[in-house]
């Protein structure tokens, strides 16, 4: 079990995988108030950088579940590099069905909401780990501005315009769903531009290492398009946020 490994290749240096950065999690997790001994459900955790921050900084225990092994390999050296490895656990599986023997006060699957088949299925399965009165995390790309065409869409890794909603949609429909949205923090240009650029340089290194390999001419493409892409398109079209929710 694992993610396809074009995605292990690509994000192999990173501690987040979505646009937020150090200080993005830092000022969500105060935002949240959380007590000591919270308890965390992660889905889709990657290299577990939240837990484990959220762990030293908050006294807070967790579980990250994820299909990558690289990935919870990375989190489980950073419970120990940050001496959090008897609060954090971190299980290598699959995300999508996963529910906790004991209940959380706070489930969260912060980008990877395809789990659930979307929004409303991944809050669903959040729920049966939850506990009555506990906090949902869902991360989740909005648009910043609406693409004009299916093309531009698709340049900001949709398959159309309607995959994603724009900010007001977004925080409108999770009202629809039966949730208050009680706090949020939005990923910033410059975090996304930490998040996609680190992969440039990681590519770079694979290749020269790599050079026979048989992804090596897809990531030879990636790198020949992704930093025009990135500032033509996903910086100035695409956003992220973390939506902090509670049923009504």
């Amino acid at each position: 079990m694992d993610i396809p490994r074009i995605f292990n290749i690509t994000e192999s240096a990173h501690r987040i995988h979505n646009p937020f950065t150090p200080e993005k999690f830092a000022t969500l997790g105060a935002a949240l108030r959380m007590t000591p001994g919270t308890r965390i459900l992660d889905l889709a955790s990657g290299s577990g950088e939240m837990l484990c921050t959220w762990a030293r900084d908050y006294g807070i225990t967790g579980t990250g579940v994820d299909m990558s092994q690289l990935f919870n390999q990375q989190a489980q050296q950073r419970a120990q590099e940050l001496k959090v490895a008897d609060r954090v656990t971190f299980i290598h599986g699959d995300a999508a069905g996963y529910v906790a023997d004991e209940k959380c006060g706070v489930a969260a699957c912060v980008g990877a909401t395809w789990i659930g088949g979307g929004v409303a299925g991944t809050l669903e399965l959040l729920n049966q780990s939850l506990v009555p009165g506990g906090i949902l995390l869902i991360g989740e790309p909005y648009w910043r501005k609406e693409p004009e065409t299916e093309a531009v869409a698709q340049h900001c890794f949709a398959s159309s315009v309607s995959d994603f909603l724009t900010l007001p949609g977004l925080v409108a429909s999770f009202g629809e769903l039966g949730y208050d949205v009680v706090e949020m923090v939005l990923a910033d240009r410059e975090g996304w531009d930490s998040y996609e650029a680190a992969k440039w340089l990681t590519m770079r290194r694979w290749l020269e290492a790599n050079p026979g390999d048989e992804l090596a001419v897809e990531i030879r493409e990636t790198l020949n398009t992704a930093p025009v892409r990135h500032v033509t398109w996903v910086r100035e079209y695409l956003g992220w946020g973390v939506f902090a929710l509670m049923a009504r």
